[in-house]
């Protein structure tokens, strides 16, 4: 009956909410000369803020038609992947220069909770430059016909398995707020049945895995009121027309109300401020505010058998962290989580999710290895701050996408470093054979080759600059097949062909003029970065302060901005010092780093040699 009257107030507003709106058009209308007034001005904003706050607010628009990767503007188109009658999958395609090299795929899984999917706007934002993002956009219960069927929390855990098949090996999981628990479970059935399509890795940003842990005024009310509370006050009827007519939903005005009520007092003064904006003419901020309530206004409703699923097993019974959480009478058991890592986010000041309730998801998962697992919490920050926000942005995104690169499991490319090294044995052996018509000196005297290379850094006692590579030749009393194993600092990455003829050319130049076998001079900006000798341990190699400009580490695959930050403040400025990384020097660094064994995961070392040569 609620529902009904809802609709008919709304319904009954209607005419009051044109007058508002065609009263506020005439006074702003520049030919009338009350605008230009006080008295117009005050008029003007007391219609819109009377318009605003009696209107219904339909789904906003994720609006992302573009974002940068590695520096380049591209555009981003959104296409539905994968449908069902409660949610559509969403991906957003990036127009890539380079179609073939693929970033990990991220699904994002929105909350279930009142808003649409478009109130992590933000989120998607942040992670689209280095990641394919895919988000679940659930439908409005009430636009969904009941011949469709029920929802409830066991189909929202097949909802987010079935999405993860879509999508693929090597999928990355990230749960936004209330959708923890069931991605949780998800991934705990997906390991126990070993399942070759569970995530790489899951994040959790913020969810209610344990809610008895620091329980907030949300938790506190769920287990005083208890189920029958809720199923009697909360739970009605779609009304007629709605395609959904006749569903039993948890309303989005009821949720709404509910979060408003938490913080009334913010809201009011939002709007005075508001009211306040428009007649002093400061359209920026009155811009800021309508950006703000235009999304945190636009609510839907929720399935009423997942709404009081949720309520019972998370915020009642505790199902999960007490171990008795099923799903279609299978049992739920966290400690089959072995091979997905899990990244726990949480806010210091979250008045939703407690601080700890989110990290409990580590103590459940007993066998996951320490080395995929990682907890964060954001100091300064709210419930919403964790997904959104200038910290979000500059604090978590990046630890979130650094952890993702760290745990993906894709196939990767070749290292150019790896491919010199590969390439460079058959070069070298083909120079040695090469026709006598070339090098008729070498023919008769084969050449003992000594490649050097890296920005005037020391290789088989030979000095180089640039990317130079020189071959000196010392003639051998017996003709034999030139060899030469390739050295750590060998980064430079050609096809064997023009290789072995480069490598031929300079050893026939380097036999028959003596002169021309002296290494080129290093040039100052080669001199002045480190020397890519070897370390044994990580207090050679760092620097109080860089040699001339720093590199960009964030060319190195699986280094981003946060991390870039971190090897600063330990020394590292230079390709060329994590290039002389030995094997403790490179256990001391990854000791002090968040998630342990990125050096080794990403070939650092390998990247940094190959990315050195051209510094």
């Amino acid at each position: 009956m609620y529902y009904q009257l809802y609709e008919m107030n709304h319904a009954a507003m209607t005419p009051m909410r044109a007058a508002a709106d065609a009263t506020r058009l005439s006074f702003k209308n520049p030919l009338n000369p009350l605008s230009h007034t006080v008295f117009g001005r005050s008029v003007t904003a007391a219609c819109e803020v009377f318009e605003r706050a009696t209107r219904r607010y339909a789904k906003p628009g994720f609006g992302l038609t573009s974002t940068q990767v590695g520096g380049v503007r591209v555009a981003v188109h959104e296409e539905i992947v994968w449908s069902r009658p409660f949610c559509n999958l969403v991906h957003f395609e990036r127009a890539l220069p380079d179609p073939s090299r693929r970033h990990p795929k991220l699904l994002i899984v929105a909350p279930m909770s009142g808003h649409y999917a478009t109130l992590l706007r933000g989120t998607v934002e942040a992670m689209l430059p280095r990641h394919e993002v895919y988000i679940t956009d659930w439908v409005d219960a009430r636009l969904v016909p009941l011949a469709a069927g029920r929802f409830d929390l066991d189909d929202y855990i097949d909802y987010v398995i079935a999405m993860i098949h879509h999508l693929g090996p090597n999928t990355h999981v990230m749960a936004v707020c209330q959708p923890a628990v069931p991605v949780f479970a998800a991934v705990a059935l997906m390991e126990a049945a070993e399942d070759p399509l569970a995530p790489s890795s899951m994040v959790l940003m913020g969810g209610p895995i344990d809610t008895r842990v620091k329980p907030t005024a949300v938790n506190t009310m769920a287990e005083e009121r208890g189920l029958e509370w809720f199923k009697r006050h909360v739970v009605l009827t779609v009304p007629w027309p709605l395609p959904g007519f006749l569903r039993q939903v948890y309303p989005g005005f009821l949720q709404l109300g509910g979060f408003m009520g938490m913080n009334l007092d913010r809201h009011i003064l939002a709007h005075r401020e508001f009211y306040d904006h428009l007649v002093q003419g400061d359209g920026d901020s009155a811009g800021k505010h309508r950006d703000f309530y235009d999304e945190y206004l636009a609510v839907m409703d929720l399935t009423a058998e997942f709404y009081l699923d949720t309520v019972d097993k998370v915020f009642i019974r505790h199902a999960l962290p007490k171990g008795e959480l099923t799903h279609r009478g299978r049992p739920v058991d966290p400690s089959a989580i072995r091979r997905t890592a899990l990244l726990t986010i949480e806010g210091e000041r979250d008045d939703i999710s407690g601080v700890g309730q989110t990290e409990a998801a580590h103590r459940l998962a007993v066998n996951l290895p320490a080395d995929k697992r990682y907890h964060y919490l954001q100091m300064g920050v709210g419930h919403y701050g964790v997904f959104n926000g200038s910290r979000f942005r500059s604090e978590i995104a990046p630890r979130i996408s650094d952890f993702v690169w760290t745990h993906d499991r894709r196939p990767r490319r070749p290292s150019p470093a790896k491919a010199a090294r590969a390439a460079l044995p058959a070069a070298t052996a083909e120079a040695a054979t090469a026709p006598s018509s070339q090098a008729p000196s070498a023919a008769i005297a084969p050449a003992k080759a000594s490649v050097v290379m890296m920005n005037g850094h020391t290789v088989n006692g030979a000095k180089a600059s640039g990317a130079t590579v020189a071959v000196t030749a010392s003639p051998e009393p017996k003709p034999s097949p030139v060899t030469a194993k390739p050295t750590p600092e060998t980064v430079e990455a050609a096809p064997a062909k023009p290789a072995a003829k480069s490598v031929a050319n300079s050893a026939a130049k380097s036999v028959a003029k003596p002169a021309a076998a002296k290494p080129a001079a290093a040039s100052p900006a080669a001199a002045a970065k480190p020397r890519a000798v070897e370390a044994a341990t990580l207090s050679e190699i760092v620097l109080k302060k860089p040699s001339g400009k720093p590199d960009d580490l964030t060319r190195i695959r699986g280094i981003g901005a946060k991390l870039a930050e971190t090897l600063h403040g330990l020394g590292i400025f230079h390709f060329s010092q994590l290039s002389a990384l030995g094997t403790t020097a490179a256990e001391e660094l990854d000791a002090k780093l968040s998630f342990r064994g990125r050096i080794r995961r990403d070939d650092w070392i390998g990247q940094a040699k190959a990315l050195a040569g051209g510094a």
